[in-house]
């Protein structure tokens, strides 16, 4: 038999369910995800980490887990919110269940709440601090705890979730009769460094598919150290929290400008975005699923993406020398940017999205492309 949880956010509202997962108290900023697939990827991006998830689509756990889908050694997020959790998976590949798997890497988890309710509160009322707890039996004392647990407004939770030292990257696709293959890098293969402010692994992989020679570098490694190494080409990656919050990697990156190409997605390009002197905003309750539809206004066509983050970049505090790309068509929020005279390009949403959608994949190859022909982002993005 599972033991009782409440669930708590900071305004009051309470829920009571089931505890699946690891017992204890979590805290974190409550967020929900609307795919309907890839919950494995999702507990381990990096980019969850200071948060609760909450699935939207009704039953999760049916697939277990595996050794493959993950987007990073462990899981990062907080907590795990679901409506009905099926303990039983059924998957050939499924090596336990999700709910081992959380009580291994001490999640708390909670079910059998009213997801869509929560959904509809957050919506409404915005993203706020929420606790999960299986110890305590009086809502108003998870109440209290969520209104004294911290939000993500300044804080820096790249540090959490960095790697500690460099390493090479030669993991390419996943395929169906032999996992991921490795790929030897030729001397002609263009050469990038990889800052890791929460890194998924999919975009390492993407990174080799196209014919790059990737070297991952903590979040804290700086222009000098980079420019020392001579690469070719600079990527910054996704990562949690309040861009703000990561001040000394904005100074390094703005050193960076014009020196190199560079390629950023989602918290490394909201960076870009005030290393080019503008500014960054927290959404009323972010973008998170794979359904998100956005508009390159470059090509003139829509993507389907996979989304994941809380704060954007501020379309009205950008100097005149960038432009903006791709606009997120359900409520006109900037998704991508592009220098017109420097080599650098930038999208807010995951081009590398696992399981998918793969309509964007092809801005790995932009960037490739970016880097060979020496040209400026926005010539690169017309390609």
């Amino acid at each position: 038999m599972s033991s009782k949880a409440i669930l708590a956010l900071s305004d009051g509202i309470y829920f009571t369910g089931n505890s699946f997962g690891a017992p204890g108290v979590a805290s974190g900023e409550v967020v929900f995800n609307t795919s309907m697939t890839g919950y494995q990827e999702i507990l381990t991006d990096p980019s969850y980490k200071g948060q609760i998830v909450m699935m939207t689509y009704t039953q999760i756990g049916n697939t277990g887990i595996n050794d493959e889908d993950i987007e990073s050694v462990r899981p990062h997020l907080d907590g795990f919110i679901v409506k009905e959790y099926q303990e039983i998976p059924s998957n050939w590949r499924a090596k336990k269940s999700l709910g081992e798997y959380l009580k291994a890497h001490r999640i708390v988890g909670i079910e059998g709440i009213d997801t869509r309710n929560l959904t509809r509160h957050i919506r409404d009322k915005g993203a706020q601090i929420g606790v999960i707890s299986t110890e305590h039996d009086n809502p108003n004392e998870v109440i209290n705890l969520a209104k004294k647990a911290p939000g993500l407004i300044g804080r820096d939770l790249v540090k959490e979730v960095t790697c500690k030292s460099p390493y090479k990257w030669d993991q390419g696709a996943w395929d169906i009769f032999t996992g991921y293959g490795k790929r030897q890098a030729r001397a002609s293969c263009p050469k990038v460094v990889a800052f890791d402010l929460g890194i998924k692994f999919n975009i390492l992989r993407n990174m080799v598919e196209n014919g790059f020679d990737v070297m991952v570098v903590p979040a804290g490694t700086t222009a000098e150290q980079v420019l020392d190494s001579n690469p070719d080409g600079i990527f910054l990656s996704n990562g949690p929290g309040d861009p703000e919050g990561v001040p000394h990697v904005i100074d390094e990156v703005r050193k960076l400008l014009g020196r190199k190409p560079i390629f950023g997605i989602c918290l490394g390009h909201q960076i870009l975005g005030l290393a080019f002197g503008g500014g960054t905003y927290k959404l009323k309750f972010g973008h998170h699923g794979a359904n998100h539809p956005v508009k390159d206004i470059i090509a003139e066509r829509i993507e389907i993406t996979t989304q994941n983050h809380g704060f954007a970049v501020d379309k009205d505090g950008l100097p005149d020398d960038i432009k903006i790309t791709h606009i997120n068509l359900n409520d006109h929020t900037v998704e991508g940017l592009a220098h017109k005279d420097l080599p650098v390009f930038s999208v807010q949403y995951h081009p590398e999205a696992s399981g998918g959608p793969h309509d964007a994949r092809h801005l790995f190859n932009k960037f490739r492309i970016m880097i060979e022909e020496g040209i400026s982002g926005i010539n690169a993005l017309s390609k």
